[in-house]
């Protein structure tokens, strides 16, 4: 029912930016209805009380239309639901406000990755190792890793376990950054 009541607003508003005859508007809905938009179009082209219906609301101006809408959507216990453009402008307001919460909370960030920069050419066979028992890769899959600098080693890594790393990698000859 609620996109019979749809159709025939928009039918109202094209008859009035329209401004033509009646009888035009009429035949307006005649031919939409052939065109199966909605399925209950049939209907209406059978049933003369519901083409009767049609006539008398295609008659309406917008406002009346609107309040007709209103009135069946209250009696109908039809909900509002947000349709195309008008969705996005409320939606974006709490966006907003999250993104504003959001970048407080980026200073006081918890989380971070690690990346393997570079590292010292005598001490690859430590920081190969070091790298396989870390990311738990392959012998052969670490070196490749490590050969591969600069590369990301790890994301979302606590700030205490972040610091530890790079300590260990430092030690060994290697360069990690911390994002």
């Amino acid at each position: 029912m609620a996109m019979s009541c749809r159709y025939a607003a928009r039918s109202c508003a094209r008859q009035l930016r329209s401004a033509s005859s009646a009888r035009a508007s009429a035949q307006m809905l005649r031919v939409a209805s052939t065109t199966r938009r909605f399925n209950s179009t049939d209907a209406a082209a059978a049933n003369p009380k519901i083409a009767e219906i049609v006539d008398q609301i295609s008659q309406l101006t917008l406002l009346e239309t609107a309040d007709l809408v209103s009135s069946l959507k209250s009696k109908l216990n039809i909900p509002d639901m947000p349709i195309g453009g008008f969705a996005a402008a409320p939606v974006a307001a709490p966006a907003a406000e999250e993104a504003e919460e959001a970048a407080p909370a980026a200073a006081e960030k918890t989380l971070f990755t690690l990346k393997l920069q570079a590292f010292d050419a005598a001490a690859k066979a430590k920081i190969i190792k070091e790298i396989k028992g870390l990311l738990g890769l392959s012998l052969v899959d670490s070196k490749k890793f490590v050969e591969s600098a600069p590369k990301m080693m790890k994301e979302n890594v606590p700030k205490e376990e972040a610091e530890k790393i790079i300590a260990t990698m430092k030690e060994l000859g290697a360069t990690v950054a911390m994002e």
